[in-house]
């Protein structure tokens, strides 16, 4: 089951190029507890970048770059489904 939405979804987010930046996002209650992975324009977030992590459902990135600006939505999954936050955007200047 994943019962509701997202208890906090990713809210929009502005930093300047070199600060760090970090999305929050609270899954919904599920059955079992939904683990947390993130989308950017679209394509999944693998953890090959190591200046990106993903810790408790927040997606922290070291040091913003002007690339790493884009939309950003928080999936939660669990065996039952998945399901996908309201997007977030990041901006970078």
């Amino acid at each position: 089951v994943l019962r509701d939405d997202f208890r906090q979804p990713p809210g929009d987010v502005v930093v300047a190029v070199g600060e760090p930046a970090v999305l929050e996002c609270v899954p919904p209650r599920g059955h079992p507890e939904p683990s947390v992975s993130w989308k950017k324009n679209g394509a999944r977030l693998g953890d090959k970048d190591e200046r990106l992590t993903i810790r408790g459902g927040k997606l922290m990135l070291a040091s913003a770059r002007k690339s790493d600006a884009g939309v950003y939505v928080c999936v939660a999954t669990n065996v039952v489904g998945e399901r996908d936050s309201e997007p977030a955007e990041l901006v970078v200047f």
